[in-house]
This record gives structure tokens, sequence and C-alpha cells, in this order.
């Protein structure tokens, strides 16, 4: 993904986000990456830990990956609840 992709992809994002308080939050964490100008836990990672969280993320974009919210609720429900 270039600059531009990227950038776009954060819009969308955000545009589907319509609880005010979650986006308080997203704003508060964004200001926070930019005053400091790090990314946090992400330059911690390894170029191949990135090159995996990307991979990750695109493969999340393929509809046939996704998997129905409910179906993982129950699946770990019993680490969720403790």
């Amino acid at each position: 993904m270039d600059k531009v992709q990227l950038k776009s992809g954060i819009h969308a994002f955000i545009d589907e986000i319509d609880n005010v308080e979650l986006l308080r939050e997203y704003y508060m964490e964004l200001k926070k990456l930019i005053n400091s100008g790090k990314s946090g836990i992400w330059d911690s990672l390894s170029k191949d830990q990135k090159k995996e969280i990307f991979k990750s993320y695109e493969e999340s974009e393929i509809e046939e990956n996704l998997v129905d919210e409910n179906v993982v609720m129950e699946k770990y429900h019993k680490w969720i609840t403790k």
C-alpha cells in the first residue's frame, strides 16, 4: 500500500464509526502517536513481524476469510467473560 491508499483506508475506517467516544479515543491515540513521532510498539517489531501484520490485514480484506462475530464469541467465551 502506498501513502495515498493508507490515508484513504484510515479515512474510510473513521467514516464508518458513529460512536463519538470511540472516535475521541482514536483521535487521542493518533494525536499521541503524531506528537511522539513514534508508533509505539510498532517500532519494536521486527521486519518479519511487520510483514506478517500487513499480510494478515490484506487477508482480512477477503470476505471468505472473515469469521462471524457470534462464532468467535462462542469459541472464546470462557476467556472473554473472566
